[in-house]
């Protein structure tokens, strides 16, 4: 069984600043905002939602391909995917375009300020979700039309997705959303995003967890809630040896609930696989820089739950 996540492909140059941006902005004047910020620390990662939800769903064991557009600069990301195991069977070469690109700059509180240029995600809705061998899929931050498209062809085609709007949610309204959520069999937002769908949609978690097989919600540091079957589920977070980037977290959590999925596991343990996924890339530096055995995440999991996950 295969996943198809659709969503962006994008180099992610990440800086930290050694500092607090509240000391550093002024309250009173943001109307007229001019900062700077020293960032001796910097790197580039191989990044964007569907890339980092393959690098994680591979490293669980899950067959997953990512589908996206990206630009004529894409080499580097492309042997890097080849040297992972990742498919890139429909990661499609957009000529004139540049690959995505996320500059971000975080500081020591974890603090994210981002300044993001689409490239080709901008024409990814040129391509067509594919079927064969699909069994579940997901609509992740990309282009808007990519990600209005792909969910209509998926519900057409009958194949279950995950509705994932992350950084992409500023782009539609309450109608459009509500639209996604019919066309849904999950939801996936963190809390803040789950604030803004309900009060965009009119709905509440409930209301929104009744239209679909299952509402995820995760709450950084104080887990994670997992609305499925009339039932709510409350998903703790686990011990972290450091906290050492949270980009990409929210991705890793994704993949999790995307293997428990594809292999039919309960929602009890399907968020806890989740919930490690997130904490193993929270104690590594970019997003797709963490590895394991399964040895390894079994080992852990039952340390931190008491049981097998698998």
């Amino acid at each position: 069984m295969s996943a198809l996540i659709t969503g962006s492909l994008a180099y992610d140059t990440i800086m930290v600043f050694p500092g607090q941006f509240k000391n550093e902005i002024l309250p009173d004047q943001v109307h007229i905002l001019n900062v700077a910020f020293l960032v001796p620390d910097m790197r580039r990662e191989f990044g964007g939602c569907a890339g980092n939800i393959a690098f994680n769903l591979k490293l669980l064991g899950g067959e997953g391909k990512p589908m996206g557009a990206c630009g004529t600069d894409f080499d580097d990301y492309a042997a890097w995917m080849d040297k992972n195991g990742v498919s890139r069977d429909y990661v499609k070469v957009m000529p004139d375009h540049y690959t995505a690109q996320a500059y971000i700059v975080t500081d020591m509180d974890d603090n994210q300020i981002t300044a993001f240029h689409p490239g080709a995600m901008n024409v990814a809705h040129e391509q067509k979700i594919v079927t064969e061998g699909v069994t579940i899929g997901t609509v992740s931050p990309d282009g808007r039309d990519a990600m209005i498209q792909h969910a209509e062809q998926f519900a057409e085609a009958g194949i279950p997705f995950i509705f994932d709007p992350g950084q992409g949610l500023p782009m539609f309204d309450g109608a459009a959303l509500t639209t996604f959520i019919d066309q849904a069999s999950y939801v996936a937002v963190n809390d803040y995003e789950s604030e803004v769908i309900t009060e965009r949609t009119g709905m509440s978690l409930e209301q929104i967890a009744a239209k679909v097989d299952g509402l995820i919600v995760t709450r950084g540091g104080k887990g994670s809630h997992i609305f499925a079957g009339g039932k709510t589920y409350e998903i703790p977070t686990c011990k972290v040896e450091s906290l050492a980037d949270p980009t990409g977290c929210g991705d890793a959590y994704r993949a999790g609930i995307l293997y428990g999925l594809l292999n039919d596991i309960d929602w009890e343990t399907t968020g806890r696989i989740a919930a490690l996924m997130g904490a193993i890339k929270i104690e590594r530096p970019g997003t797709q820089n963490h590895r394991f055995t399964h040895e390894e995440f079994g080992a852990r999991f039952k340390q931190e739950f008491g049981y097998d996950w698998r």
